[in-house]
């Protein structure tokens, strides 16, 4: 119980601290941000704006308090109210937006990370079972590949190889399958290479221990060893670097999302920095912070089932 009340406050404050940064590196965005309200909403990008329309937007949204009391009133009705703005451009609430926005970056997300790691740990097994055969330095080569490649470079490739050339899938869209191949795919390039990598030196070293050498002796077939024992006892780490990865997607998918025209909220995130939306920006960042650090709380508890003499206390 004091672990659990201790990680809270921990999260707690990791999200305030995240939202403070947030907040002020915004408004050290050049240019005023009731001209750029008022040039997304009102007049149009291209048009100019008078001072009776900039003081009539910084009055609506208290833009001429100082920085500090500006942020101090959003905590405070963030938490009084469970209320985190209402968005410049859309003129909705943030909470209601980022409830459209969230199953899709969920779902992208979730996908990636099934595909990171059963392709992941299914390659890394494979690899060290053939350790120093050509299969293994050929996957090896590739880990490289897919640790290097940034995500975007990797999204382009893959709609001009399976979209334009093969014509197999389509470039955007949302709501089946064949939508979210390609982003899948792409987001989670990274993650497998990295889950494969700890995979493989994790069973390197099981498959060395004397348990491992007495289930050999005893003529037990090698995908009961490698399920039942091998694995099982290599899997704290790899847990670890999933649960690292998760963040990793969900920072990814701010671009991948764009690329693929994907209707979450990375996608809304790019859209609101480039109009200055803060409340909206604000909105998305706790809401991508918040699940990353609820992830890693849930791998921890997965430790204490994987390995019962770990106990936080």
């Amino acid at each position: 119980m004091n672990y659990f009340v201790k990680r809270v406050g921990f999260m707690a404050i990791t999200v305030f601290a995240v939202c403070a940064l947030t907040f002020f590196l915004v408004n050290l965005i050049p240019g005023g941000t009731a001209e750029l309200i008022i040039k997304h909403t009102i007049v149009g990008i291209e048009d100019s704006v008078t001072k009776e329309q900039l003081e009539q937007i910084s009055s609506r949204y208290n833009l001429n308090d100082p920085l500090y009391l500006q942020f101090y009133t959003w905590v405070k009705k963030a938490i009084l109210t469970g209320d985190i703005g209402t968005s410049y451009v859309f003129k909705k609430p943030v909470l209601y937006l980022l409830a459209l926005r969230l199953p899709a970056t969920i779902q992208l997300a979730g996908a990636s990370m099934v595909l990171a790691a059963v392709a992941g740990i299914s390659l890394g097994i494979y690899s060290a079972l053939r350790e120093n055969q050509l299969s293994d330095h050929i996957l090896r080569v590739a880990t490289l590949f897919g640790v290097s490649m940034p995500g975007f470079w990797v999204a382009l490739i893959l709609i001009l190889i399976f979209s334009l050339k093969l014509k197999l899938v389509p470039v955007s869209g949302y709501g089946n399958l064949e939508n979210l191949f390609l982003p899948a795919v792409a987001l989670s390039l990274h993650s497998v290479a990295a889950v494969m990598r700890i995979t493989r030196t994790c069973m390197l070293e099981t498959m060395g221990q004397e348990y491992i050498m007495f289930a050999k002796s005893k003529g037990l077939p090698m995908w009961k060893i490698v399920s039942r024992h091998a694995l099982k006892n290599a899997m704290l780490p790899i847990v670890t670097v999933i649960g690292f990865q998760m963040g990793s997607l969900l920072g990814g998918a701010v671009v991948i999302e764009k690329i693929f025209a994907w209707p979450g909220i990375g996608s809304l995130l790019v859209d609101s920095i480039s109009a200055r939306d803060l409340p909206m920006i604000q909105g998305c960042v706790l809401a991508i912070v918040t699940m990353f650090l609820v992830v890693n709380f849930i791998v921890d508890i997965i430790y204490t089932h994987l390995d019962p003499r770990i106990r936080y206390g």
